[in-house]
């Protein structure tokens, strides 16, 4: 029988059971998961371990341990690890409280109380993935770096600072920066210049006066040279 279409829900119906009997379960939407699953649960329940069965865009995933058998309805699309740690969680948590009963209970005895975990668990593992996938964990971090760099991205945009403003910016700054090194140099060398100049002024001065102090000194009556 084909399923019925449901919501993009990732994990959709899960049920414990004990060969054919389903002692507990909880489906988030409504489809006939239960029907679908009783023509695996024969096959499933034969060997120990973990199966899944693909059928129309779901995976039915499935663990049998200690003559029990778990089982959850995935969208296809949402891989296998998380389901597969799932299943995990779902066999720890159903032996620590119900290991004595499930020998005899009887079907759907135990909706009432498991079957409320079990939508709990569900729910948690939709919306926190990263706690059952090392992928899905890698995923969110991906997710929340990209949302990052959109939201400053959206924030320089908003400031009217676009790329390519920027972009001529850092190009007239580097012209600014070259020319005023250019300047610098230009500068130095006339500051130099100068200094020569002055020195040579001083020194021509100096010797101006040495000789004229001389020259007064030998014509004012005293003999220079003997």
């Amino acid at each position: 029988a084909r399923m019925r279409q449901v919501s993009n829900m990732p994990l959709i119906y899960s049920s414990v059971c004990r060969g054919t009997t389903v002692l507990a379960e909880y489906a988030a939407f409504s489809g006939n998961f239960s029907s679908v699953a009783k023509d695996f649960l024969d096959k499933a329940g034969k060997n120990e371990g973990k199966f899944t069965y693909s059928v129309d865009g779901h995976t039915f995933n499935f663990l049998t341990r200690a003559g029990l058998t778990y089982l959850v309805v995935a969208d296809e699309a949402y891989g296998r690890a998380i389901p597969s740690a799932f299943l995990d969680k779902m066999g720890s948590e159903f032996t620590a409280k119900y290991a004595d009963k499930a020998e005899t209970a009887k079907e759907f005895s135990l909706s009432g109380s498991f079957g409320k975990q079990l939508k709990q668990m569900m729910e948690h593992a939709t919306q926190f993935p990263e706690e059952y996938s090392k992928v899905a964990n890698v995923q969110r971090k991906v997710d929340e770096v990209k949302g990052i760099m959109t939201d400053n991205i959206d924030k320089m945009l908003a400031r009217g600072e676009k790329l390519e403003l920027l972009s001529e910016r850092t190009d007239n700054l580097v012209f600014e920066a070259d020319r005023f090194v250019r300047t610098g140099k230009t500068l130095r060398r006339q500051m130099w210049w100068q200094n020569c100049k002055m020195k040579l002024v001083i020194a021509a001065v100096v010797l101006l006066l040495a000789v004229v102090v001389f020259l007064m000194v030998c014509f004012g009556g005293t003999k220079c040279f003997k």
